[in-house]
């Protein structure tokens, strides 16, 4: 490449920077810290419908709108502002462009905007007399995002008062996979409080405080000392003065601007022709705290409501599902509000609404399901206790919802018998045990005196407040159908089967067979006799035979390849690691290196 060519690249790539940060709609405290937040809301922030993205009149600029401002407009300017004292001329120029641009090309918009806010502007209006914050600042949200507590930046800010991720855990708010409490206009109306009041008390102007809410106060803070100035609009005459990187980007410098004419515009609706804000509509609602893993469909359809409803109640739920490990607030209608709490006492009354029950199949993987529901792997594996890669087909891994079309759909599983004592099985966790038999984890843990997430196969966990008399009918139902299939067995289990490959070879289901053998668990051993149903004792042992044979006719001698590992071989082939090991006389590390031949007997 020629030396010209490379300046002149060099040049376009610095310009492109520039322009994108420019563009940046919403800043952070520091470069390094939003660098983590903008990745971090890529991979799980994003926002989950289009009418959740910030409306294109906050970013727009005034100046596209020409218009002249009428006598009322004219006055209404000239107004003094509530929270500021009065501005010099050189200083409404950019508050002027603004009240034209709202009460004009933006006039729908507005209008729309202050129909949205209805609902929360008496509770926001509380919360800040409460921490003895100015009402003025009721108005913040409009400049922050239209008073949308869905809305998502591009930048990764979020919610009504658009936090960052950083900021807004710093001020108390969960913001993960599961939840997204900056979407709670409640919560987030405590924390935008909190951290306001900091910044007044820092700074000591609010004009400055509010620079710092939108840029970060550590970038004020360097740009006040570095210009020697002690006022917002002094700071930006010095801007130029500053590096490029130091400068306050234009959204800043416009950002208190546009609060002044907004709130001008606000406190003088009835001048301006706009229809009065009506401050009896807020939501009557109860706040109940619900335990971990609460299926949140479920809840919603207790109180005869949709997911859409519910939703729009409490957009801080980013699944049908609450946290597993964590206690989330969710706003219950108050009309409805007993029938849901009902719910919450007996959830096992509507199993399984919120999640998928998904039937493993053959070839499938961890990373397979994970892209197919769009649930990372990592949630999925803790959903359903388990830690191997290993999957079997047949069996079923639970998905927690998503909202989607196919995650509303019922699964039609029927909830399994109350039991006051239950044994752990592979697969089990706390969250699955409290679904089963309709008791909250913490309830369960407080029960079985256990604080840890883990559980042990083989575990006996006390399920609280159950009806013994249909575990024992339970339990002796399943031992009477096992003692059965013992007498009528026609099938001896082989080291290496499992109910999956017993069920391929003799063409009927896995639950067929469990169900034929009173078996609860998957689990089997050798020497076991089992219940082939279907099947005389003769046919049994011909297709034995033939299963026998074909199973000495598939062993593939596989030739290990750089990169690969034992987990990456078993899921290839569909078998377990164990056997890996065992068939190759392998450690426990089990140590491999490229070009090694193992033997693999494929089903």
């Amino acid at each position: 490449m020629h030396k010209f060519s490379r300046v002149r690249l060099l040049f376009l790539l610095v310009a492109g920077a520039a322009l994108l940060a420019a563009c940046t709609p919403k800043s952070v405290s520091t470069d390094e810290q939003a660098a983590t937040d903008r990745t971090v809301y890529a991979e799980s922030f994003g926002p989950d419908s289009p009418d959740e993205t910030l409306d294109p009149e906050l970013a727009a600029d005034p100046k596209s709108d020409d218009s002249t401002l009428t006598e009322a407009e004219q006055t209404v300017l000239n107004s003094r502002f509530g929270l500021l004292f009065d501005l010099e001329p050189h200083e409404s120029k950019e508050v002027e462009q603004y009240l034209k641009y709202f009460t004009h090309k933006a006039r729908r918009t507005f209008e729309r905007w202050l129909k949205r806010s209805e609902p929360y502007l008496p509770y926001v209006r509380k919360t800040l007399t409460r921490h003895g914050l100015p009402q003025d600042l009721v108005l913040l949200p409009f400049t922050e995002s239209g008073y949308n507590p869905k809305a998502y930046s591009w930048a990764g800010a979020g919610g009504m008062w658009q936090f960052m991720p950083y900021t807004g855990r710093k001020y108390g708010l969960k913001v993960d996979w599961w939840i997204d409490e900056r979407r709670d206009p409640y919560k987030a109306t405590e924390a935008a409080a909190k951290y306001l009041k900091e910044l007044h008390e820092r700074f000591g102007d609010w004009y400055l405080a509010l620079a710092a809410y939108n840029a970060g106060e550590g970038k004020i803070s360097r740009a006040l000392k570095k210009t020697n100035s002690d006022d917002f609009f002094e700071l930006c005459k010095k801007n130029r003065r500053l590096s490029r990187r130091s400068r306050l980007r234009k959204e800043t410098r416009h950002y208190v601007p546009k609060f002044i004419a907004i709130s001008k515009i606000f406190q003088n609706l009835d001048m301006l022709g706009f229809e009065p804000v009506r401050w009896d509509q807020d939501k009557e609602t109860v706040a109940v705290a619900i335990p971990g893993g609460t299926d949140l469909l479920a809840l919603a359809r207790a109180g005869k409501m949709s997911w859409r409803e519910f939703h729009e109640m409490n957009p801080a739920f980013r699944r049908q599902v609450s946290p597993p490990d964590f206690k989330a607030t969710a706003h219950l209608p108050v009309d409805r509000a007993d029938k849901m709490m009902a719910y919450l006492a007996n959830p096992s009354s509507r199993p399984y609404a919120g999640y998928v029950r998904y039937r493993i199949r053959s070839g499938d993987s961890w990373w397979r399901i994970s892209r197919k529901f769009g649930v990372p792997i990592s949630v999925l594996k803790k959903v359903n206790n388990r830690r191997s890669n290993t999957l079997r087909p047949g069996r079923y891994v639970m998905v927690p919802g998503r909202g989607s079309a196919r995650a509303i759909a019922s699964s039609g599983t029927s909830p399994i018998p109350t039991s006051g004592r239950y044994k752990v099985r592979r697969g089990d966790s706390w969250w699955t045990i409290s679904r089963k038999f309709g008791v909250s984890i913490n309830r369960l843990k407080s029960a079985n005196n256990r604080r840890s997430n883990t559980l042990r196969i083989g575990q006996i966990v006390r399920i609280p407040g159950s009806k013994a008399s249909a575990s024992k009918k339970y339990a002796s139902a399943s031992t009477k159908k096992r003692a059965i299939a013992a007498k009528k067995g026609n099938y001896v289990v082989k080291r290496g089967d499992s109910l999956w490959s017993i069920s391929k070879r003799y063409r009927i289901s896995v639950s067929t067979l469990k169900s034929a053998n009173g078996l609860g668990s998957s689990r089997l051993k050798p020497g076991m006799k089992l219940f082939i149903p279907d099947h005389s004792s003769a046919a049994t042992r011909t297709a034995a035979k033939k299963a026998e044979s074909a199973k000495a006719a598939q062993l593939v001698r596989y030739k290990v390849r750089r990169g690969d590992t034992l987990s990456k071989i078993a899921r290839r082939f569909g078998v377990r690691i164990s056997d890996l090991r065992r068939w190759n006389s392998l450690n426990r590390k089990g140590t491999i290196y490229a070009g090694q031949r193992l033997k693999v007997y494929v089903q």
